[in-house]
C-alpha cells in the first residue's frame, strides 16, 4: 500500500476520523443526518459513508470512528480505525483513498498510527491464486494523506520501516513448504535485505556438525533439505556494547518426524518457522528505521521429515552444549533446535539478554488461544520489560512460572534429560527444556507464540492467515529499553 503527503486530494474517496459524539461541524448537513440516522456516533470500529457534492463533484465521504479521546487504548483505536477503511475499500474498485486529517486533533504520533492500520490490513498474498474475479482482486493500492499534523511523515517513515518488517514475516510464514525451507529462507533474507547495512552470517550443515550441534542436526537429519544457522547482525548503537540478541525457531515444515503428526491439519505446520520469520522481520525494520542499538536476530532452520534416516524415539543425542538428550518425542523437536542456537549464541555473540521466539507447544494454543502468546523468564526485570512492550504493540503477552519442580519432570534415566515431560505443563516444561541451555546470570526470556502467528479470522489489522506476530513487539522493545 502506498502512502503519500498531498496538499489536495485527487480521489474521490475522502475518509475522515470522528471522535465518539463529535461529528465534525463543517460536515455537509446530508451527510451528518445520514450519520446519525444510521446510529453513527464515532465509537471505535464504527463507519459510515456517503456521497456529497463538493466543487461540482460527487465525492465517497467515509467517516470512520476512533472512540473516546482520552482512551487508554487511543493508538489502538486509531490503527483499528485505519484498517478498517482498508478492509471496506480494498476490494471496491476504488484505488486511491484520501485521508483527510483537517481538523483533527491528533498528534503526529497518533496520525501515523492511523496509517499504520491502513497498511497492514491492506497487505494479502495472492501469488498463487489465479483464478481471481476483478470483484475479488485488491484494487485499493493509495493513502493519500491530507492535512497531517506536523511531524507525521517524518513519524510514519519509521511505521512504513515496521510495515516493512510485518510484511516481509508474514510472506514468510504464508509460504508453502516447497518454497520455504532452510536454503531458500537464507536466499529469501539475502535478496530482501541486501542493501540495509545487515550483516548475514549463514552456518551450513558441515560447519554445525564440526560445531557440535548434535540436537539440531538430529532434527534434520530425516529431511533431504540441509539445515541452516542464520545470522542478521545490526550495529547502531555503542561501538562494543553487547548485543540483544533475538533467537527464532524455524522449522520450515514440521510433519513431527518418526512420532508423526495426524493428517488432519498437518498443512498448518507450514507455519512452525512462525519465531524465524518474525526475528528476519524485526531485523529488517530495525535495518530500515536506523534503529540506535546493537541487535543480533539468529534463526535455526530446519525441517522436520520421516524418511529412514531420521531419528528415532529413544535416540539420544548430544547437545553443543555437551549436555545429552534422550529424545522421548521427535514432535518436541523446536526445543531441540533452540538449545544448540542459544548455545552457539552465549559463546559466539557474548550478548547483554537473549530473547527467543517460537511456535513451540500445543498446550499454549489450548491455554491462550489467540490472543496472547506465553512468555516465560529467568530475569523479572526483562519480563516486565517485553510485557510493556506487547501491551504498546499489541502483540501482548502473558507471564507463565518457572520452577525446580517442573525442571524434575524432564529427568532422564540414561542422559542427562528427556526433551519432554508429562503432558500436563507441557508449556512449562518445554521452558524448562530450554532454561537448561542457558548459562548462569544471562538474562533469558522464551515467547512461546503457537496461538498468534497464524490467524483463522480477519482481525482489525490483518487479513485471514498469517499476522506477523512478533515484529511489533520486538521492535517496541528496542524503542523502549535500547533505544529510549
Amino acid at each position: 500500500m502506498k502512502v503519500q503527503f498531498l496538499s489536495a486530494p485527487t480521489a474521490r474517496l475522502i475518509a475522515r476520523l470522528v471522535d465518539q459524539d463529535a461529528l465534525p461541524a463543517d460536515l455537509e448537513p446530508v451527510l451528518a443526518e445520514g450519520a446519525r440516522a444510521s446510529r453513527f456516533s464515532g465509537k471505535t470500529g464504527q463507519l459510515f459513508e456517503g456521497f456529497a457534492e463538493r466543487g461540482g463533484n460527487i465525492v465517497r465521504v467515509a467517516l470512520a470512528g476512533v472512540g473516546e479521546k482520552g482512551a487508554k487504548a487511543r493508538l489502538a483505536n486509531l490503527e483499528r480505525a485505519g484498517g478498517g477503511l482498508t478492509a471496506k475499500y480494498l476490494t471496491s474498485g476504488e484505488t486511491a483513498l484520501a485521508l483527510d486529517f483537517t481538523g483533527a486533533a491528533l498528534s503526529a504520533a497518533e496520525a501515523a498510527a492511523v496509517l499504520l492500520g491502513a497498511r497492514l490490513r491492506g497487505w494479502r498474498y495472492d501469488i498463487y491464486r489465479t483464478k481471481l474475479t476483478d470483484e475479488q482482486k485488491p484494487s485499493l493500492g493509495e493513502i493519500q494523506v491530507i492535512g497531517a499534523p506536523d511531524g507525521t511523515e517524518a513519524a510514519w517513515n519509521a511505521e512504513a520501516a515496521l510495515a516493512e518488517g510485518v510484511e516481509f514475516t508474514r510472506s514468510l510464514v504464508t509460504e508453502p513448504g516447497n518454497v520455504i525451507y532452510p536454503e531458500s529462507f537464507v536466499e529469501r533474507c539475502r535478496a530482501r535485505m541486501a542493501g540495509t547495512g545487515l550483516d548475514i552470517v549463514v552456518l551450513e550443515e558441515a560447519e554445525l556438525r564440526a560445531l557440535g550441534m548434535g540436537a539440531l542436526i538430529g532434527v534434520a537429519q530425516g529431511s533431504a533439505r540441509p539445515p541452516r544457522v542464520l545470522a542478521l547482525k545490526w550495529n547502531g548503537g555503542a561501538a562494543g556494547a553487547k548485543p540483544t540478541v533475538f533467537v527464532g525457531k524455524g522449522v520450515t515444515f514440521d510433519t513431527g518426524g518418526i512420532s508423526l503428526k495426524a493428517p488432519a491439519g498437518m498443512e498448518d505446520m507450514k507455519w512452525d518457522m512462525g519465531g524465524a520469520g518474525a526475528v528476519a522481520g524485526a531485523m529488517l525494520a530495525l535495518a530500515l528505521r536506523g534503529a540506535k542499538a546493537n541487535v543480533v536476530g539468529v534463526c535455526g532452520l530446519v525441517e522436520n521429515m520421516p524418511d529412514a534416516n531420521a531419528q528415532r524415539p529413544g535416540d539420544v543425542v548430544t547437545s553443543m552444549s555437551g549436555q545429552t538428550i534422550e529424545v522421548i518425542n521427535t514432535d518436541a523437536e523446536g526445543r531441540l533446535v533452540l538449545c544448540d542456537v542459544l548455545t552457539w549464541v552465549q559463546k559466539e555473540l557474548a550478548p547483554a539478554q537473549i530473547v527467543d521466539l517460537a511456535t513451540l507447544t500445543g498446550a499454549m494454543v489450548m491455554t491462550l488461544g489467540a490472543e496472547h502468546a506465553g512468555v516465560f523468564s529467568n530475569d523479572d526485570g526483562l519480563a516486565e520489560k517485553l510485557l510493556a512492550a506487547g501491551l504498546a504493540s499489541g502483540d501482548k503477552l502473558w507471564r507463565f512460572p518457572l520452577a525446580p519442580e517442573y525442571d524434575k519432570l524432564l529427568d532422564s534415566q540414561i542422559a542427562d534429560m528427556k526433551n519432554v515431560g508429562p503432558r500436563n505443563g507441557g508449556s512449562i516444561t518445554a521452558a524448562q527444556f530450554i532454561q537448561r541451555f542457558v548459562d548462569k546470570g544471562m538474562a533469558w526470556a522464551h515467547l512461546d507464540i503457537a496461538g498468534v502467528v497464524w490467524a483463522d479470522k480477519p482481525g482489525a489489522t490483518w487479513e485471514k492467515g498469517a499476522t506477523g506476530y512478533g515484529v511489533r513487539l520486538l521492535d517496541r522493545f528496542v524503542r523502549d529499553t535500547l533505544e529510549g
